[in-house]
């Protein structure tokens, strides 16, 4: 069983909860871990959401352009929480323990 610094486990929830379109599953294997791990700290967090088909529609449809804008600004966003908490795992699996 590993055992998972604080920080690394916050920072999974915080990732969890900024991919509202994201399961549980995804982001698990995302960040190389299991499904029911980070599952457990979603719950001890309690920030755990429904996720479904529940789609609000807007009031006027995005165009191609804007969509796609929207599409990349999200994409860019999960890259670099990903990227901050892969480098503070590494760090700490490293042996150094300053987060």
């Amino acid at each position: 069983m590993k055992n998972y610094p604080p920080h690394f486990k916050a920072d999974a929830v915080a990732l969890y909860q900024s991919r509202p379109e994201a399961t549980i599953q995804q982001v698990a294997a995302d960040l190389g871990i299991n499904p029911e791990t980070l599952r457990n700290r979603v719950r001890a967090a309690g920030v755990s959401q429904p996720r479904g088909r529940q789609a609000e529609i807007p009031a006027e449809p995005p165009t191609p352009l804007e969509a796609e804008n929207a599409a990349l600004r999200q994409k860019v966003r999960e890259l670099e929480e990903e990227r901050e908490i892969l480098r503070k795992a590494a760090k700490y699996f490293a042996g150094e323990t300053r987060w």
